[in-house]
Order: C-alpha cells, then structure tokens, then sequence
C-alpha cells in the first residue's frame, strides 16, 4: 500500500510563505521607519544625533594685563581652580546607593523608590555616614554646616560653588577623592606684583574678575574680551571629526599706564615713612612729566593689599590723590604773582609795601607773621607771606583773578579718566568780596585735590602750557594750551628757587645734585562754621629749575604732632622723590650739593 506525502508538503509551503511574509513585514516596517524619521519628520532624528556627537566648546580668553611704561607688569592673571557641586548629581548618586544596599538586602528596592519620604531618609542618613563630606569640609577649610547646605539643600539645582579659587594641592586632593557631583572649574584669579604700592592706581576685580575699582574697572571691557565658541562633531571614541562652526574669541588689550613703577616706589615709601613719622591720618604724592602730562607716580597712604582683600578697609582703598580735597595754602601764591605780571600790574622786580604787616578788608584781617616791610616779589616767596600776594590780588580786576585760578584747572577734573576723580570746589560766578579775593590769593576759598595741584606746577614746569594730566603712556605729548608768556612763568619759577635759601620756608631741605623750585604750603582744616585745630602740610614744586622735567607735588593731611608746616613734613619726601626720579630717568644734574636736613623751623 502506498503512503502519501501531500499533507507533509503542503505543511513545508505554508510555513515557507510564514516566514517570507514575516521578513517581508519586518523590511517593510524598516523602510517605512526609516522613511518617516528621514521624510515626514527628519528633524527629531537630526536633533536626536546632535546630542550624541555635536559639541561645543567655549575658546577662553584671559584677562589682558596692565604694564608700567616700561613694561613691568602690574597685574596679571594666574590660573586657578574653583570646587563646585551638581546637587542633582549627587542626590541621583545617593538613591542609586541606597536603592542597591536595599536589593542587597532583600528588601522591596521597587516599592522604596515609590516612597519618597522613606527614600529621602535613607538617602539623608547615607550622606550622613559618609566620612569623606566630613572631610570634604576639612579640605576646603569650611564649617560642616555651610558645605553640607550646598550639597543638600536645593537637590534639583544642578551648580553651585563650594570654594572659589582654591589651591592647586586642594584641587588634586579633591580631584583623587573621585566623590560624586563635584567638580573642578578651571578659572583665573588677578595678581598684582606691585602690591600696595599702585593698589590704588590698580584698583582690584571682583571673584568673578570683573573690575570694581581703579584702571581695572575705567578699562573693564579693553580687558576683558570676548570668548570664542566652537561646534564640532565627536565619533564614538570621542574623537573630533568635524568643525562644524567657529566663533573667533576677540582677544584683550593690554593696558600700558604712564606710571613708571619705578619712581612710584621710590615716591611710596618716602610717603609712608613721612605719614608713619608724623603721625598723620593720610598722605598722597604725584609726579608729572611736564613735558607730556603723564604722571610717572601716584601715591596714597595709607595703602592696601589687593592681593589680599581681608584688611583693606574702604576708607584705605580710596585714591585720595584725586578725590580727597583740601585748601592748597600758600602753594598757590605763585599763581598770583603770575597773573599780576600777566595782567602787567606788577614787573618782576617791582617791590611790594606790606607795612604794618596786616590790613584790614571789608572788616576781616589779612596779616603776616610779622611785619616784612617792602619786599621784592622774591622775597614774597621766599618767606610765603600773605600781605604780599593780597596786595597784588588787589591791583588785579576780580573777574581776571577768577579767571586765571579758573583756567588752570581748578573747578574741573584734570584729565586722568580715572574713577571718582572730584573737580573740586571752586565757584567762579558768584559774587567776590574784596576779602576773598585776598585769601584766594594764598589759597583759600577754594578747595582742590592733590592732582588738581599737580597739574599747576606742570603747567609752571611746562612754560605755561597747559596739558591734561594722563595715566596712559603716551607715545607723543598731549597737545596744550598756552596760559601765560614763558618769560613770565619762568620769572616765577626762578622766584621759587628762592624758598631753599637761608631764611627761606623750605631752608632745611635740600635736593641731591638738582635745583628745584618750589612752594610749602600749611592751610587749617575746614569745619563747621570756621576753621579747626588740624593742618594740611603741602610741599609742590619742579625740577631741575634750569629746565624743569618734573612735577612733584606731596600732602600730608592732620600731622599728629607739634610738627606740621609743609616745608617739616612734606617738604623731606619731596626732596627724596625729586632726587631719585631724576636720576632714575637719568637727567643730568645741574648743581653738585648734597642733600641734608638743617635744624631750622620754618612757619609755612
């Protein structure tokens, strides 16, 4: 009998054609996958694969530097690492932990995780038991408490610093503690080799180094640039195997100033030490290249330390050189002898009568300490007396003597653009009595800073052009404008020589190797309703008087002691200032004396 085989075949066809029409199914589901994400909707594919290989990253730049004239550096930026915490991160680290120790141990992981109050304990007392943020704390010198709010207080914030700009030690010991969420940042922090010696000048930037104060806040956005930014594509190995765009960074200016470094620490110290000697409250000092308006120096005391903020005090952080205002004293007596031979009222060997040594005007005295006589216009100098210079203010019309003390400057900032400069307090339209035009003359009614000063003598130093001071280098002299004649300014000048000589204001100082010109200046110290107990003590003056370079002008404000004319406490730092700048700068000396402090006293 003959069996058949038909039902065994069919059986074999059926199952043939199952298995075509599933691999079919499968191709055509594959094709029309395909051809959703790539037609109908090809942009969540394109996205989907940005975020597996695109990358971008950011091209930083470091903050420009700030120089001297002769390219020291004055602040620089040193790299620094920053420790901040992902408490998302971490608080994803400790369920993971927790979540494991529970399947470890037999219990229910699933329905834990669906507990958050329960979960949110377990993860507490996990972090409470790790020994490593207890010394986590202890590495980054902080109390416990305050990290452990950073690290727990806020679980959905995914950045939040720990410490700024820690050492290099704690980053690589922080860095081999492999803890989870927390990171190192790579960051800069500003230096300043100089110290307290241009602190002032400097000014310093915050944490996140942008400038607050001095030239690093004037020239925040020169300093600072702009970062770059680059999308590139990254293979599996994280290989770069595109640019797929590039943002060029705009690198940062260097600032280069005027100041020569130099001479501000010649000018520094000799500030402090006189500030220390005398017991004063403050000091300041400037020095001005009367040939350009730059200003090689500008000194304050007391100073600070912006390398290190935690004793800087504000009242130690203010540039008093160019917001601290005083009346000048007899420091401006030489302006009122130059606008009487400018107006031609008076020569320059005329001889002025200031018998009885006093005079009266509009019922206020104007006097001398004694009685002089007739003195030449040298001599008015030379033993800075008031009587002298009030007769000249009186030959003057007003509103020509306002003006002249108006046109030099006065009432208006000098032209450094530096930060919280004051203009001074100088009214020029109001109404002048006779007596104020007196005491104009040797310098009172009038209010100014120690820049505003300096910028007269430069003016003096310069033949009477006047130039807007600078703290920029300059690569060719500011352009000025004539004032007075030079034959007059250089009357005056050789007029001021004469305060170093015998019986002169400044007799006990003498400058190493140079003439100078000068004027001391002693003014009281304004308070309510008149004048005080304290004094300021000016000393200004130029050198080399043949052919002046230099324009140096020094404050000490309320001398603690016995001690406090202008020619005693400032008249020594500007001696030692003037000496050794002009030799820094290698001019040639113009008299071959040594410098010494007599025992003669002298009363301005």
């Amino acid at each position: 009998m003959k069996t058949s085989n038909k039902p065994s075949q069919n059986l074999i066809a059926w199952r043939f054609i199952l298995v075509c029409v599933m691999l079919v199914s499968v191709f055509v589901a594959l094709i029309a996958r395909a051809a959703y994400l790539q037609v109908i909707e090809p942009d969540k594919a394109r996205a989907e694969n940005m975020k597996r290989t695109v990358r971008m990253e950011k091209l930083h730049v470091q903050r420009g530097m700030i120089f001297d004239r002769n390219g020291k550096e004055l602040a620089v930026s040193v790299p620094v690492v920053s420790v901040y915490v992902d408490p998302l991160a971490l608080d994803k680290a400790l369920k993971s932990r927790v979540l494991r120790q529970a399947r470890k141990n037999g219990e229910d992981h699933v329905a834990l995780a669906d507990n958050a109050l329960l979960l949110a304990e377990r993860k507490q007392q996990l972090f409470q038991e790790q020994a490593r943020w207890r010394e986590l704390s202890d590495v980054l010198q902080l109390p416990a408490e305050q990290v452990n709010k950073k690290l727990r207080g806020n679980a959905k914030r995914r950045f939040v610093y720990l410490k700024r700009q820690v050492t290099p030690a704690v980053a690589k010991y922080i860095k081999q503690m492999r803890l989870p969420g927390i990171h190192l940042l790579d960051e800069s922090k500003r230096f300043y080799p100089s110290g307290e010696i241009a602190a002032h000048i400097l000014g310093v930037t915050n944490i996140d180094g942008i400038g607050i104060e001095g030239i690093e806040k004037r020239f925040d956005k020169a300093l600072t640039g702009t970062e770059g930014l680059r999308t590139i594509r990254k293979d599996a190995q994280g290989r770069e195997v595109q640019v797929l765009s590039e943002e060029e960074r705009v690198e940062p200016e260097d600032i280069h100033l005027s100041i020569d470094l130099r001479i501000q620490t010649i000018a520094y110290r000799a500030l402090k030490s006189a500030v220390l000697t005398y017991q004063a409250t403050s000091g300041s000092a400037i020095v001005v290249d009367v040939h350009t308006g730059e200003i090689l120096a500008m000194v304050n005391s007391p100073s600070f330390n912006p390398n290190d903020m935690s004793n800087a005090a504000p009242y130690k952080r203010r540039n008093r050189a160019i917001t601290d205002l005083f009346e000048p004293g007899s420091t401006l007596k030489p302006l009122a002898i130059l606008a009487g031979l400018d107006h031609g009222v008076i020569e320059s060997d005329d001889v002025i009568n200031t018998f009885p040594g006093w005079m009266r005007l509009g019922g206020s005295l104007v006097k001398d300490t004694r009685n002089h006589g007739e003195m030449t216009l040298r001599e008015i100098l030379k033993v800075s007396s008031n009587m002298g210079v009030a007769k000249i203010s009186q030959l003057l019309p007003k509103d020509y003597l306002v003006g002249v003390y108006q046109k030099v400057g006065f009432g208006e900032d000098t032209g450094t653009l530096m930060i919280g400069e004051s203009s001074g307090l100088f009214y020029p339209n109001r109404r002048w009595s006779d007596f104020e035009i007196a005491t104009l003359s040797y310098g009172y009614a009038v209010s100014v800073s120690t820049a505003q000063v300096a910028r007269l003598y430069a003016t003096l130093g310069a033949g009477g052009i006047s130039r807007p001071l600078t703290i920029l280098k300059q690569d060719a002299p500011q352009p000025g404008n004539r004032l007075f004649k030079e034959e007059d300014v250089k009357a005056v000048v050789s007029m001021m020589e004469s305060i170093f000589e015998k019986g002169g204001t400044a007799s006990s100082i003498k400058v190493d190797g140079y003439r100078a010109a000068g004027k001391t200046g002693t003014s009281k110290k304004a308070v309510a309703g008149g004048y005080g107990d304290e004094y300021v003590g000016y000393f200004a003056g130029v050198a080399p008087a043949s052919d002046p370079r230099l324009a140096v002008v020094v404050m000490v404000n309320e001398p603690g002691n016995d001690v406090y004319y202008g020619g005693d406490t400032a008249g020594p730092v500007f001696a030692e200032i003037v000496s050794n700048a002009l030799r820094m700068l290698n001019v040639a000396p113009d008299k071959e004396r040594v410098a010494y402090l007599s025992e003669s006293k002298n009363d301005a």
